[in-house]
């Protein structure tokens, strides 16, 4: 497929939520992964790809680096050995695809327009500005901690509390690793860590999008170009391609590998680490002959965590771009303005930037 030149819209705005060694989980071709100047693996040209069990070694000061040659040059990569097993990957897939396949009015059950809801389904609808239509069902859910939310998700299908969760756990320990990482690499302090991860929240879609007849494929999208307003976001693709990154003006497909997270750097991460690193554009495209499947988990401070960079990533290289505010701000200010970008950081930018 040809890369498309870029079409961004405001399908995109999400809803804020109030480790251990890590087995090897899959292995990357070698013919397929190539060598940037930083030293990272990437994946067909398009992302790097980090091996989170470097954290855990005589290698983790170099995986730091990666990291953060990852969020600065491509505001993404594909996490390998995150300490997920095969078995819950695979199991929370499977329960996505049941749920999507129950009928329509057991799954509109959990249907709301209401953006606040705590779990709700949002489903496809036309743009009559743009003439396209967003062809993609999500079932959207607050998930930590877990024992606060699972009593408002789906029975049916059977297990689905049970897998969903043990596969949210997984993800948010794999994160914290990760985020605590990241963080280390940007030079910021303990403390500046702590506040950031202190009560934040995740929050996760069961994400579907159905074939499309070949006349419409020109005009239907499973998302358009959006970036998160996430601090990460890590995402479970199955294995029908779909996703593509924003590249040098161009839209780029990105090939999934079996068992790997794809890492996205989100707005807020953005604004914290004042924009050394930037959110990753993407948009999700759709087929005509497979249905596709992801899961994403959405990792967001909690409301009142000052956003603004702190103050040991500010100096004569480095002035300060954005303000002290709160997430809560931030995501006040996102809704109002219906931004899909992170042109949703504009409002909070010193005068002087």
């Amino acid at each position: 497929m040809a890369p498309t030149k870029a079409v961004v819209a405001d399908d995109h705005l999400a809803l804020p939520a109030g480790g251990k060694n890590t087995p090897l989980t899959n292995t990357i071709p070698i013919s397929t992964a190539q060598t940037d100047i930083h030293g990272l693996e990437i994946w067909e040209g398009t992302l790097p790809i980090i091996d989170l069990g470097g954290l855990h070694g005589p290698c983790r000061s170099d995986t730091i680096k990666q990291l953060g040659h990852a969020c600065q040059h491509y505001g993404g990569f594909m996490l390998k050995n995150h300490g997920i097993s095969e078995r819950l990957l695979n199991g929370i897939m499977s329960k996505a695809r049941e749920f999507f396949h129950l009928p329509e009015e057991e799954r509109m059950k959990l249907y709301s327009p209401d953006p606040t809801s705590l779990i709700r389904l949002a489903t496809g609808f036309k743009d009559d500005n743009q003439n396209v239509f967003v062809s993609r069902e999500s079932l959207k859910f607050h998930c930590h901690p877990v024992e606060n939310y699972v009593n408002l998700w789906p029975t049916n299908p059977p297990s689905y509390r049970e897998v969903v969760s043990e596969y949210c756990v997984a993800v948010k320990r794999a994160e914290i690793t990760l985020l605590e990482a990241v963080f280390e690499g940007l030079g910021m302090e303990r403390k500046s860590i702590d506040q950031i991860l202190d009560n934040h929240g995740q929050y996760a879609s069961l994400n579907y999008y159905p074939t499309c007849d070949k006349s419409n494929l020109g005009l239907t999208f499973g998302l358009r170009g959006h970036t998160d307003p996430t601090i990460l976001t890590m995402l479970l693709p199955d294995e029908v391609p779909g996703l593509e990154i924003l590249q040098d003006g161009d839209w780029v497909p990105v090939k999934p590998i079996p068992n790997t997270l794809i890492v996205h750097v989100g707005d807020v991460l953005q604004g914290l680490s004042n924009c050394r690193y930037k959110s990753l554009l993407h948009r999700v495209i759709v087929n005509s002959e497979k249905e596709r499947l992801s899961i994403a988990s959405y990792c967001y401070p909690s409301n009142d965590t000052q956003m603004g960079p702190p103050k040991e990533l500010i100096d004569d290289d480095h002035p300060l771009i954005y303000k002290d505010y709160t997430y809560e701000e931030f995501y006040t200010t996102m809704w109002k303005q219906r931004l899909p970008d992170a042109a949703r950081l504009d409002s909070f930018k010193v005068s002087a930037a």
